[in-house]
């Protein structure tokens, strides 16, 4: 729940109090002129950066477009290391850019196709946002975004390719066409679609995402798998615990069922390999691990 200064102020509120329920911690500034209350302030920098996006909407010049990540954090796409010191937006503008301290304006042609209304707010669309952070972002944190976009159902491969040939001229698009070659829909988690760039830049063979595996108590989907070796490898992002369990189900229990799966994995014959998020960066010990498993 986002709060205005001037509707304080209409509520009788002086700016005396206001301040004083900012240094008590009552109200948390968002930006200049809007608040909110503790209990409303998200656990997630991108769910608080959202609302600082929402917060800056009124502030607007009337052409602005929500745009790159301001509108991914409202569509609430992964943003894993992207900066969110700025709300940005676009302006269908030749030239006149602009860089400030919170607001990042970006001046670009702006297709009908390319335009959106989410939550009453004018954003880019989901092809757009992806083509625009594509051309601008390092290519893993960019795959990580489309990976979640094609995973999630919310665009097709055609309609983000699509989205970065109406932009042909604009600087960055060979590296956006490569992002949406590689973007694969079968990685789950920022942390998989990591792992498959990471693999890429290691030389490892291609795996095969979300693979099938028959066992003793079921079929299982490994994260990776490479049929030829017998191979497979699975993230561990700790937190999907939290997805696994059922209702009254204790994290440990969700752990000890994860150790049985793997278990039953390994009596058909196949290699495990498992990491978690900080091995990712460098990757060279898991992919020597993994490298291992298929010479074993």
């Amino acid at each position: 729940m986002l709060i205005r200064r001037r509707r304080l102020l209409a509520d009788g509120y002086t700016s005396d109090e206001v301040q004083r329920g900012v240094r008590s911690g009552q109200l948390i500034l968002l930006r200049k002129g809007c608040y909110v209350p503790p209990s409303a302030l998200p656990e997630k920098p991108e769910d608080r950066y959202a609302l600082r996006v929402r917060a800056t909407v009124p502030e607007l010049a009337p052409d602005a477009v929500i745009s790159h990540a301001s509108a991914a954090a409202l569509f609430g796409l992964p943003l894993w290391g992207v900066g969110l010191a700025r709300v940005h937006v676009t302006r269908a503008r030749r030239n006149g850019g602009s860089v400030h301290r919170h607001l990042h304006v970006h001046s670009a042609q702006l297709d009908t196709a390319d335009l959106d209304v989410y939550d009453g707010f004018l954003v880019t669309s989901i092809p757009r946002t992806v083509a625009d952070l594509a051309r601008s972002l390092p290519f893993e944190h960019a795959v990580v975004l489309a990976d979640a976009v094609l995973n999630r159902g919310l665009a097709t491969r055609e309609e983000l390719e699509a989205a970065i040939e109406r932009g042909t001229r604009r600087s960055g698009t060979p590296a956006a066409r490569r992002v949406v070659a590689f973007a694969d829909g079968r990685s789950e988690s920022p942390g998989e679609s990591r792992s498959r760039v990471r693999m890429r830049l290691s030389g490892l063979p291609e795996p095969e995402l979300q693979m099938p595996i028959n066992t003793r108590l079921g079929a299982y989907r490994a994260d990776f798998g490479w049929p030829r070796y017998r191979a497979v490898g699975e993230f561990d992002g700790l937190a999907k615990y939290g997805v696994l369990l059922q209702p009254g189900q204790d994290p440990r229990d969700a752990v000890v069922a994860e150790k049985r799966r793997e278990d039953a994995i390994r009596d058909e014959d196949w290699h495990v390999t498992r990491w978690v998020w900080s091995e990712l960066e460098p990757f060279d010990a898991v992919a020597r691990r993994i490298e291992r498993s298929f010479r074993r």
